[in-house]
């Protein structure tokens, strides 16, 4: 028997410093894809076992740029994480989005460059479905998890990615704008992409704090006004967290979520090379039949 399913959380350090969480204690896990952005937390929450991964490293290391984003993926897959919880700070595109909401986002506009996009290739082709990025079960619970929180929350929502780890320039933002996307952010793309290639069930909170810099009677974005606001919105996260757990039971997958791999494969299962599906275990083993000597 393997682990348990666990609920995986990946965003800043500090949202792991929930009341209540027992059992606590680091994971270090080697990946075929390099080291992840750090140790894995383990802790039990109400009855639930919870994985948590700071994205930028516990010290913020790591640029977006530079995030091990396959590395992370796996090695949340590989601890036994089924639903994945980013935790996003961003930029309101939207007047009515206002610093300190939360958006639980719907769809995603990838703007990256050179990012890699995909846990496959190098002999294998699986072509996941990604029309719907987010789980809209797993969003769902969450919806009804921040009915329990002090935090005005938007239901959905476009989220734009872009690269970093400058922020826009105003002739970019106003571009942005004028697509009618409603956040902006550095860190969610290809991370939602390898969730689902993974088989995992994803959901964005978006945190906003700040206007970008397209709105007129707001100052530009800048470092210092943007930590006052993540500060109060990381106790908004972890509350939000604490009212997740708190709910009943199910109800927080889809079937397109967990088996979006499975379904999508092209390439016959004995025609992968054997280093790829070792290298590759934590997804296939969910479906292949094991390998020679493995059984």
């Amino acid at each position: 028997m393997g682990e348990p399913t666990a609920i995986g959380v990946i965003g800043g350090s500090g949202l792991y410093g929930l009341d209540g969480l027992e059992s606590v204690r680091e994971i270090r896990v080697q990946t075929p894809f390099g080291d992840p952005s750090d140790a894995l937390v383990e802790g039990w929450l109400n009855g639930h076992r919870l994985v948590f991964l700071p994205r930028h490293g516990k010290q913020h290391t790591l640029t977006p740029s530079e995030i091990p984003f396959q590395a992370n993926i796996w090695a949340l897959k590989s601890v036994g994480v089924d639903r994945l919880i980013s935790i996003s700070a961003v930029g309101s595109m939207k007047e009515h989005i206002v610093p300190g909401h939360f958006v639980l986002v719907d769809q995603f506009i990838d703007r990256t460059r050179g990012r890699p996009t995909t846990l496959f290739g190098r002999g294998v082709v699986v072509h996941v479905p990604f029309a719907e990025p987010v789980c809209p079960a797993l969003r769902k619970k969450l919806l009804k998890a921040a009915e329990a929180v002090d935090v005005t929350v938007h239901d959905g929502g476009t989220y734009l990615c872009m690269e970093g780890p400058q922020f826009s320039t105003r002739a970019e933002s106003l571009l942005h704008r004028s697509w009618g996307v409603d956040v902006i952010g550095m860190t969610n793309l290809p991370e939602a992409k390898l969730a689902r290639e993974a088989e995992m069930s994803y959901a964005t909170v978006a945190m906003a704090t700040d206007y970008d810099c397209w709105h007129e009677e707001e100052e530009s974005v800048e470092v210092g006004a943007i930590l006052q606001v993540l500060r109060t919105n990381a106790e908004k996260a972890k509350a939000l967290l604490v009212a997740l757990t708190a709910l009943p039971p199910g109800d927080d997958t889809s079937p397109m979520c967990l088996t979006a791999a499975r379904t999508s494969l092209l390439t016959p299962p004995d025609a992968i090379p054997e280093g790829l599906r070792r290298d590759l275990d934590p997804i296939f083993r969910h479906f292949l039949p094991p390998l020679k000597g493995d059984a």
